[in-house]
């Protein structure tokens, strides 16, 4: 990992990503497959012609050298269709592997692909039928804008989709081994300079969390029982050989907002604690900002997870400090109506009562929340200055760091150490009293046992899990008192599926607070709006979207809220339509200087987890109209501010040059606007639809039939097995989660420790 002098090694998980030899990748497709691919990607990504960059620049005089490398560069260069199939092996869901691996094998021959592509591949010369590999390129672009489209045979769009996700994506995240890419240069973007030059709050001589940890993925089997007897675990024998047996108080799966608050309270309260994470574990030092190896690292599949119907994207965090570690900073408490509801219509008291409220209160101070920054970054400094142009209500956004904080890759790990994710507070406070961690360690399922002397059918005793290193073949037997599951939304409801549990709540009642985006582009001669979009704290403004002028400054319920994202060149290429693949470098070339806005809305559709990894949601029309309402201010917000031009990502490339336009060609563009429907619909025009905030899948209430777990968050199923993190919410919360994730997980920590001391003083 890290030396005493926080030079990272060149071994590290943060900086792979790089270029890779031929013989390295394990895809296991032909070459005759990765030869079709080759020209999907460099259909997808052209090589467009040195005549061409003038025009497409949009300057006099010569392109400069960078500038021409990156369109003369091509979606077959780099290694870029074996990254694409490599990507697709281990993070793609089952379903697409097929799709691709067949479509692909089609094109790799004539006759495939003359039934996929139809006459276009005809010819009346010798070998009168072309493999799409040896089409020209202009006959390629025509069969791809084709498929994008595509309505009857909707496999050959989701397959364009998922080749446009991973190629681009790939092209702008590659690196080599200067960590750099070739095309950051002509779009503008850089790394952060060097962490031995960047603020850090606190010099660290070494790992906060390194009395406390132990870090499987280092480890070999002969290793594993001398690091456990080190950090003062109780080890039992198990009647089972190969098992590790572990003996503690209380045992919590995951480290992210809720586990880190639960291990904090019960550490303290004097209960041996042993954390289970999945994820790794990285300090300030270890972060480098490189977007590819820290999405494949710090994130659920690698960043690369969607819906099953391919509508939404997912991002969820899996590291030490779970989402706090990787999210942006906001920090914003419960909504006061969305309280009353949770207290009224689901009868769960606790909403309203000064517990929580005064549980809001100590975790702001113990994350160090500040009201105000210092200064904005650009994305901001947008939305801020829209607002005030049209009158509409700004506020600042808390954030957990200094009001100095101008850090704009924390969606990576926060290099200045200036943000208080868990992994620098909550579980800083537990292993200074004593508590484990075991990182890359995954929860398989729970130790369900009969519960002859209590009310409930079972009892918990523990959890198996297993190491993600290979090498370790041996399960994990951890014994306790208590159980937490603290795995997050999308992981907590499989595991207490796979131990048995039958709660019909479990999985059900999931929210994702869905998101679109709007974007504007700013040419660099506007004085007030200084800076690129990469830089400056995240999120440090907010407009609610109201959907009245009565509503304003009340306490109802907005419609839903305006954020700025953080959006590296990967992650934009993803998002951005593609109408040509020249028109696609054309609006990466302005990547530093496009702003976007983010519309979240408080769904009041759900969804369900089917299985790990597999995630059925759908909107109500409410939620598209809301998303609807405020993509329109957002859009109005960008043009006040002082956009030359806008748009969405919907798939036909939807955008309004500004200078010039009246009134009614806006509202004409306005009225346009729509939430699109995803990839998998029969409209020509389509989109997708994004999330980072995952709630309610094991969602708390007052009976077994309302919810998978009671008021004090423990299952109705299983004595002593408690549930801690965002999936207990009763529904979403409309804002971003963080703040009211670990205040519900330290009023049930708290009942927790309760309950422990009520039952030893009845057995003493």
């Amino acid at each position: 990992m890290e030396g005493k002098t926080g030079k990272i090694k060149q071994g590290h998980p943060l900086l792979r990503g790089k270029k890779r030899e031929k013989g390295e990748y394990t895809h296991g497709f032909s070459q005759a497959q990765i030869q079709s691919l080759s020209a999907i990607c460099a259909t997808i990504i052209p090589s467009v012609p040195t005549e061409d960059i003038h025009v497409s620049n949009g300057k006099e005089g010569s392109p400069s050298k960078a500038l021409q490398e990156f369109y003369m560069a091509s979606g077959s260069d780099f290694n870029i269709p074996d990254e694409v199939a490599e990507r697709l092996v281990k993070r793609c869901m089952k379903e697409a592997r097929i799709l691709v691996r067949v479509i692909l094998w089609l094109l790799a021959t004539r006759l495939g692909t003359f039934i996929l592509c139809g006459f276009v591949c005809i010819s009346r010369d010798f070998p009168f039928i072309y493999k799409f590999s040896e089409l020209p390129l202009a006959k390629r672009e025509t069969i791809l804008k084709k498929w994008s489209r595509e309505t009857k045979y909707n496999p050959l769009r989701m397959f364009f989709v998922v080749i446009k996700i991973l190629s681009q994506y790939i092209f702008y995240t590659v690196t080599d081994e200067k960590s750099q890419n070739p095309t950051w240069e002509a779009i503008g973007y850089n790394l952060p300079t060097d962490p031995e030059h960047d603020l850090i709050t606190e010099p660290q001589t070494n790992r906060p969390l390194e009395k406390g940890i132990i870090e499987t993925i280092h480890l070999e089997s002969s290793s594993i029982l001398e690091n456990l007897a080190r950090k003062n675990l109780n080890l039992a024998t198990s009647s089972l050989g190969n098992r590790y047996c572990i003996q503690c108080d209380v045992v919590i799966c995951g480290s992210g907002s809720g586990g880190g608050v639960a291990a904090a309270v019960l550490a303290k309260s004097g209960y041996k604690v042993v954390i289970l994470e999945k994820g790794n574990y990285f300090t300030c030092k270890d972060y480098t900002s490189l977007e590819a190896p820290s999405m494949d690292e710090m994130y659920e599949s690698g960043g690369i997870l969607s819906t099953m119907d391919g509508k939404m994207m997912v991002l969820a965090g899996s590291t030490v400090g779970g989402g706090s570690a990787v999210n942006w900073s906001a920090c914003i408490k419960t909504p006061f109506m969305v309280l009353q509801e949770w207290a009224q219509k689901r009868k769960l008291d606790l909403f309203t009562s000064k517990e929580y409220a005064t549980a809001m209160d100590e975790v702001f101070a113990r994350l160090g929340v500040t009201c105000k920054c210092e200064e904005e970054g650009f994305q901001n400094k947008v939305l801020r200055k829209g607002c005030e142009k049209l009158g509409l209500p700004v506020e600042y956004v808390g954030r957990n760091s200094l009001e100095r904080h101008f850090c704009g890759s924390c969606s990576y790990g926060c290099r200045t150490g200036e943000k208080r994710g868990t992994d620098t507070t909550w579980l800083v406070d537990a292993v200074n009293y004593g508590a484990v961690i075991l990182t890359g360690v995954k929860a398989e399922k729970f130790i369900l046992m009969d519960n002859i002397s209590g009310g409930k059918k079972k009892r918990c005793a523990g959890v198996i899990a297993k190491s993600i290193n290979p090498h370790i073949s041996h399960r994990f037997e951890i014994r306790a008192n208590v159980t937490v599951s603290a795995c997050g939304s999308l992981l907590t409801p499989p595991l207490m599926a796979a131990s048995g549990l039958r709660n019909p709540n479990i999985g059900r009642h999931l929210h994702l607070h869905p998101v679109v985006f709007a974007w504007g582009y700013f040419p660099d001669t506007n004085p007030d709006l200084k800076g690129k979009v990469f830089e400056g704290g995240i999120i440090t403004s907010l407009n609610k979207v109201e959907t009245s002028l009565e509503n304003l400054n009340s306490n109802s319920t907005p419609c839903a809220i305006i954020e700025t994202p953080a959006l590296g060149p990967g992650a934009t290429a993803t998002l951005l339509p593609w109408v040509s693949g020249l028109d696609m470098k054309q609006r990466m070339v302005r990547y530093s200087r496009t702003a976007h806005l983010l519309v979240l809305t408080r769904d009041h559709g759900s969804g369900k987890i089917v299985s790990e990894g597999r995630i059925k949601y759908r909107l109500q029309d409410i939620d598209k109209e809301n998303l609807k309402y405020g993509l329109r201010q957002a859009l109005r917000i960008l043009i006040a501010a002082g956009a030359s031009e806008v748009g969405t990502h919907r798939s036909d490339g939807q955008r309004l040059k500004c200078r010039g336009t009246g009134e009614k060609e806006l509202e004409e563009f306005l009225d346009e606007v729509e939430v699109p429907r995803g990839p998998a619909s029969k409209s020509e025009v389509w989109g997708l639809v994004s999330t980072a905030h995952q709630m309610g899948s094991c969602r708390m209430g007052v009976t077994e039939e309302d919810g998978a777990v009671d008021p004090n968050g423990e299952s109705w199923e299983a004595e002593g097995l408690f549930v801690c993190d965002g999936s207990v919410l009763p529904s979403a919360v409309g804002v971003n989660p963080m703040i009211t994730i670990q205040s519900v997980a330290l009023c049930i920590s708290k009942r927790i420790v309760e309950l422990m001391k009520e039952k030893e003083a009845k057995r003493g």
